[in-house]
């Protein structure tokens, strides 16, 4: 797989896929891949959750994947849910993610595979989608502590990974809770790179962590004590440190 993918023109739109990682999924690479309808039909689609970016797990046994169609957040969602200011293919925020996740995939950064991103444009706007790899056996942050407090090594483990990519050059543009995946042996994954980039090391670490941290504070409100505590936020950023 190379990082730009192969474009494919599609009936009203343009894919950027890993024509490897689809497989046999769908003959002829069609748009249907990014229709929640065509993935019910088959009996192939269940809802991951709602928000700003709504998501679906998709595909047979073999083939997990995940669906998220972009939409908007903030106060311009009032005008425009999910349509997007068109400034060339180079600046879909689609092909960009699909890119970003391609190229740290490829330095095993424990990030999704991306499979498939596609936009149909419109005038002036454009809608799009992307599908990804199914980390297996994962949940997000914010389910582990509804469920329990974690253990301090899960911390530590989860302050390593984002040094990793903190050192990588990675500037996740909205790293919380919910973007942040732990499995069962506490293997730590990170999701959703939606205008994230790659740049130079900064001050942008220390607002990552900021982020992240005001979302777990956040979060904890309505949990149980003792769910995210000072000494949980202590073994993160030690785990960072040593990460580092």
């Amino acid at each position: 797989m190379t990082n730009g993918g192969q474009r494919i023109a599609t009936a009203s739109g343009v894919m950027l896929a890993d024509p490897a990682g689809i497989g046999n999924a769908l003959p002829g690479l069609d748009e249907s891949l990014f229709d929640p309808g065509f993935w019910a039909a088959r009996g192939e689609l269940a809802a991951v959750g709602s928000g700003r970016g709504s998501a679906w797990f998709i595909g047979s046994k073999a083939n997990q994947w995940v669906l998220r169609h972009y939409r908007r957040g903030g106060f311009i969602a009032r005008f425009s849910q999910d349509s997007y200011l068109w400034l060339g293919e180079a600046r879909v925020r689609a092909f960009a993610e699909w890119r970003l996740l391609a190229t740290l995939v490829q330095q095993r950064l424990p990030v999704p595979q991306p499979i498939a991103a596609w936009y149909r444009r419109t005038g002036l706007t454009y809608r799009c989608d992307l599908i990804m790899q199914r980390v297996p056996n994962a949940q997000p942050l914010s389910t582990w502590l509804r469920a329990a407090a974690l253990p301090q090594d899960s911390w530590r483990a989860i302050g390593a990974v984002l040094a990793t990519l903190h050192h990588a050059g990675v500037d996740h543009a909205d790293l919380n809770a919910h973007n942040i995946l732990l499995d069962a042996s506490q293997c730590v994954s990170v999701i959703d790179f939606d205008r994230g980039r790659l740049r130079a090391a900064g001050a942008w670490h220390m607002r990552n962590l900021r982020r992240l941290r005001r979302s777990l504070a956040k979060i904890s409100l309505a949990l149980p004590a003792g769910r995210f505590t000072p000494q949980a936020w202590d073994a993160l950023l030690a785990g960072y440190e040593a990460g580092g």
